[in-house]
């Protein structure tokens, strides 16, 4: 369920309450949130996901994304994974807007762009409508 991008970073599609204590138990220590509430009539509300990771001692940030990337939301996904100790679960619909936002992050911090990229590969998204921006 969970894909692995890097030695820090997991993405997933949608997940429900019930999945924070798997990611917990998957050393996650931050779920961030990058799909905006009502996009799918039968996705679980942000609230609930942030309330299951309270009660796991899971931090929770929510950036999400609806219309397009920014470089804000890039600069929030970069600072959410630096302030995590752990690991982190990022979600969207598919894991697509997630990745994405790992990429342009780690492309900020500097990382090498092929890099990003065959990480991404690896899990099974395609950067290549962002690969111009990686360097």
């Amino acid at each position: 369920m969970f894909r692995q991008l890097d030695d820090h970073v997991l993405v997933s599609g949608q997940i429900d309450p019930a999945d924070v204590a798997e990611a917990a138990a998957q050393g996650v220590t931050m779920i961030v949130n990058n799909r905006p509430d009502g996009e799918a009539p039968d996705q679980p509300a942000g609230a609930a996901i942030a309330a299951a990771a309270e009660a796991a001692g899971v931090g929770y940030r929510a950036i999400p994304v609806g219309g397009g990337l920014s470089p804000e939301l890039v600069q929030e996904m970069a600072d959410a994974l630096g302030a995590s100790e752990g690991k982190v679960l990022a979600y969207c619909a598919s894991g697509r807007r997630s990745a994405f936002l790992w990429a342009l992050a780690r492309a900020q911090a500097g990382d090498d762009g092929e890099e990003i990229v065959g990480k991404a590969a690896n899990a099974g998204y395609d950067l290549t409508p962002i690969r111009s921006y990686l360097g």
